[in-house]
């Protein structure tokens, strides 16, 4: 969208876009604590009571939450990949960069599957073991030892002594651990949201190195994306290249799908690489009131579709998303300084996306997330924008980082968030039996959630402890 200055002007960071993404890595994980017997809007659409039923149509909370991180993985692409480019990096180097961190991406995505406790011990919750426990934690310091990020002041011997420490751990449990079935290490045995996300990863990286200069170019990935995908069924050469792959067990080419949520993403990120490149030396035109209904209007369009896309009322949604786009158009229209500027441009690729997904909402037997369809990822783009907004004038225009900040602190570091609640806050629990505590005191499914709630929270607090000791996972 615009060409890279450097070097920055203002050492600004998109903290925004660390809340956004401490938000859908936290309702990721309250999303997987929730007990069967709520609502079904408390589920997937198509898995109402964890019942899954692919010709339901709808959208609820927790079909966002996996989105929202895919579009903060796609927007942050750029700002990473840009502060090589300004220290000189060359591109080989910048190509290598890319390939190491999918393949650490990858090992991570099948190495976790593979100590996470319930998979050790599929019983674990009606038959624990105090091993199952202990592996599930000692798994979490290989991955601590491998992954981390090395704090300053470290000598060279020390942190390359806790690497090789990290994998040799991850190498015993890959040749000895054993499972229920009598089966050990398996490339098959992974996380499929985590192999997605190495997939966005890769191909998202690389697309915008190709086009960072070209946004239309970018769009044309999209485009060529789009062809195969509506093309493939009718048989020949689209067919087999969309079910071809040398390694099944990582790519196939279906992965790709989400790159129509990590591509925008990316264009958002040039947006940002834009505003903390131009001088802020102008006075803002919007009032408070004005921004406190842009806040508002972003929010609303979040739980009207939410309402109304679950509820199935099309045409009244369709309808009443019109009028807040136009009653925002206003509210956007007069920006005075680089904040401004920026907020109205992310709310006309938001715009953008929210039109598509409504035009595209009867295609493919109503929205869905399982089978994704068009209209998931043009309208789930468009919220993840929406939300972005919101954290982002909260943030940098009202300057209330605080509310924000135990969100903030997530998202810099969602690896450890991603992992930490399965192999280190429950085994805990468990091996002090304070979970059969949590247990009792949650007899029913609001209860149960509740409960959901509390692990939830001991968890962001426990990747607070880390990301203020700068104890970071690289991802």
């Amino acid at each position: 969208m615009a060409e890279l200055i450097s070097p920055l002007i203002k050492p600004r960071r998109a903290l925004g876009l660390d809340a956004l993404r401490g938000f859908a890595i936290l309702t990721m994980v309250l999303s997987g604590a929730i007990p069967t017997g709520l609502p079904r809007w408390m589920y997937h659409a198509q898995t109402p009571n964890f019942q899954f039923n692919p010709n339901l149509p709808g959208l609820t909370w927790v079909d966002l939450v996996f989105p929202f991180f895919l579009f903060a993985l796609g927007t942050a692409i750029p700002l990473a990949l840009s502060r090589r480019l300004e220290r000189g990096e060359s591109y080989p180097k910048l190509l290598w960069h890319i390939v190491e961190r999918t393949l650490l991406l990858g090992f991570f995505a099948i190495f976790l599957r593979h100590v996470r406790p319930n998979i050790i011990n599929p019983e674990i919750w009606t038959n624990p073991r105090l091993s199952d426990h202990l592996l599930g934690i000692l798994g979490f310091a290989a991955m601590f030892a491998i992954f981390m990020r090395t704090p300053k002041g470290w000598n060279k011997i020390r942190a390359l002594s806790l690497k090789i420490a990290g994998w040799i751990g991850a190498l015993l449990f890959i040749l000895l651990l054993r499972y229920p079935d009598g089966s050990g290490f398996s490339l098959y045995r992974n996380n499929i949201i985590l192999v997605v996300l190495t997939n966005g990863f890769f191909f998202g990286s690389l697309i915008w190195l190709i086009t960072r200069n070209n946004t239309l170019l970018r769009l044309a990935f999209l485009g060529l994306y789009l062809g195969l995908r509506l093309s493939h069924s009718a048989g020949g050469w689209t067919a087999w290249l969309w079910n071809a792959s040398a390694i099944p067990w990582i790519y196939r080419l279906d992965y790709l799908k989400y790159l129509f949520i990590i591509i925008p993403g990316t264009i958002v990120g040039d947006c940002f690489l834009t505003w903390m490149n131009t001088p802020d030396e102008n006075e803002g035109h919007w009032s408070s009131a004005r921004m406190s209904g842009i806040v508002a209007g972003m929010f609303a369009f979040i739980l009207l579709m939410l309402v109304g896309l679950q509820a199935r009322l099309l045409w009244q949604t369709t309808l009443i998303t019109s009028l807040l786009l136009l009653v925002c158009l206003y509210l956007f229209s007069g920006p005075g300084n680089a904040d401004e500027q920026l907020l109205r441009t992310l709310f006309g690729w938001g715009a953008v996306w929210l039109i598509l997904g409504l035009i595209f909402e009867p295609f493919e037997g109503g929205i869905k997330k399982d089978p994704s369809t068009m209209s998931y990822y043009f309208l789930t783009t468009g919220l993840s924008i929406c939300l972005l907004i919101a954290f982002t004038m909260i943030i940098d225009i009202f300057k209330k980082q605080n509310w924000l900040q135990l969100l903030i602190e997530n998202g810099q570091n969602p690896m450890i968030a991603y992992v930490a609640l399965g192999n280190l806050v429950r085994p805990v629990f468990g091996i002090t039996h304070l979970d059969r505590v949590l247990d009792a005191l949650a007899p029913t499914p609001w209860l149960g959630f509740l409960k959901g709630l509390v692990y939830t929270a001991l968890l962001a607090l426990t990747v607070r402890f880390f990301t203020r000791r700068k104890l970071f996972w690289r991802t």
